[in-house]
């Protein structure tokens, strides 16, 4: 399911990144009295009532020719246009001046539903006098918030859950077609690879990095099996992306990421393993999706007898947190091992969704116990009751102990392996959850 996008614009140093930085409950964007601080958008996952979204901040938006205000202005158009709910930021210190004006008539031609927030109200009461006049910019009531003691911004996020589609709304019609994100850095070759299993030039192939602007689906049917491809635009790292379309598929690909059931973590082989792959396949793994390690333009690479097990060694290195994650050599160009990858997608996909019998699970946390006794401190001694799994996709157990504090982390990675060992759950992240006495509900 795709996550809602809300967007802060509005002209600079009007606190858009404070309240940004409120919302999603920690210091990310940069705040200072400096106009124009953020230049580039900046996102965050956010939550309200239950409702998940995506948060941009977005640079000022100001008259100008200046290069920097260019791109800003530019940056803020182009969340603008993919957002779902638009927040305009205004100053009641400053009252309402021209460029408000100006950001307001290009929020009113996007069609999208649009907010008129007043800053810097920070006291409780009556609003002060100067509110009244932010009506003249004719998107209804404004909403006086203080974005620095929090004052406002929960009736802000009632009024902006409020305008989000309701969740069935957004689910997929076909829930039996299968989901499969492409995802990597630019230039990796995932529109080769969709190409190649359409045996068609749907996708638009170039050396350019980043010719992939959306995500962009295909549907084909193998084995009688149908499945969704998802090829997304490459993510790069934040100092190399440019100022302009590219920047904004970064969160175009974590929306991949969030709708799909499988997601094929695509590694050029020339490369090895980057900083931004690291990164692109952590934000998998925190999603509990399915993953597949597909180490792609092997075809390019000279060979000897021990060459891929080599390689198989530098991506356990640097992607050490997926060990769980099978690794499968192909090329996009020739088609080496499509076959294989397949297979693999549809095993990992199984195993992200298996169901383990409670009494099963409790057998080899037994056994695990015998073999290694749980950890102790200051004289008490972890006790494990009993096992069970609570939900799929990834699979999740929870483990009911004496004391949560006691159980240390080594230990607990010790009873995945071990259930790992026994099971399987190949291609999954596994999560555990720890309840104490009396918290069974």
């Amino acid at each position: 399911m795709n996550k809602p996008v809300v967007a802060i614009v509005g002209r600079p140093n009007v606190g858009k990144s404070t309240l940004f930085n409120k919302i999603v409950g920690s210091r990310v964007s940069i705040v200072d009295d400096t106009p124009g601080v953020t230049r580039d958008r900046i996102y965050m996952e956010a939550e309200w009532c239950g409702r998940e979204f995506l948060l941009i901040d977005t640079g000022g938006i100001e008259p100008g020719d200046d290069v920097i205000v260019t791109g800003m202005r530019r940056q803020a158009e182009l969340a603008i246009s993919q957002a779902d709910v638009l927040l305009l930021m205004t100053n009641v210190h400053d009252g309402l001046v021209a460029a408000d004006a100006e950001v307001a008539s290009m929020l009113q031609k996007s069609g999208k539903p649009v907010l008129l927030v007043v800053n810097k109200v920070d006291n409780i009461g009556n609003p002060p006098l100067a509110l009244y006049e932010f009506y003249n910019l004719g998107l209804g009531d404004p909403m006086p918030v203080s974005s620095i003691h929090g004052l406002g911004v929960g009736d802000l996020l009632d009024e902006v859950t409020a305008l989000f589609p309701a969740p069935e709304e957004t689910e997929d019609e076909d829930d039996d077609t299968l989901k499969v994100a492409l995802v990597g850095k630019p230039n990796v070759g995932k529109s080769s690879l969709i190409n190649k299993i359409l045996g068609e030039d749907r996708v638009i192939v170039s050396n350019v990095a980043g010719t992939t602007r959306d995500a962009i689906d295909a549907r084909v049917a193998r084995g009688g099996r149908e499945y969704t491809f998802i090829d997304t635009a490459g993510m790069r790292r934040k100092s190399r992306v440019e100022q302009g379309v590219e920047q904004y598929s970064v969160i175009r690909s974590l929306g991949a990421v969030d709708r799909a059931d499988v997601c094929v973590i695509m590694i050029d082989a020339e490369e090895g393993v980057t900083e931004q792959d690291t990164k692109i396949a952590g934000y998998a793994h925190e999603q509990g999706k399915a993953c597949v390690i597909a180490v792609n333009k092997w075809d390019l690479i000279e060979k000897d007898g021990k060459t891929m097990d080599t390689f198989r060694k530098k991506v356990a290195e640097g992607l050490s947190f997926m060990l769980y994650a099978p690794v499968v050599f192909i090329s996009a160009v020739t088609g080496q091992r499509l076959d294989r990858l397949f297979e693999l997608i549809n095993y990992v996909r199984e195993q992200n969704t298996m169901r383990i019998r409670t009494g099963a699970l409790n057998d080899v946390l037994n056994e695990a116990t015998m073999r290694v006794q749980p950890p102790s401190d200051k004289g008490k001694r972890l006790k494990i009751y009993y096992i069970t799994q609570a939900s799929t996709a990834p699979p999740t157990f929870v483990l009911f102990v004496n004391n949560r504090e006691l159980a240390h982390f080594s230990y607990v990675r010790y009873l995945e392996n071990q259930i790992r060992g026994v099971f399987g759950l190949e291609g999954t992240p596994v999560r555990f959850v720890l309840r104490e006495r009396g918290e069974e509900k």
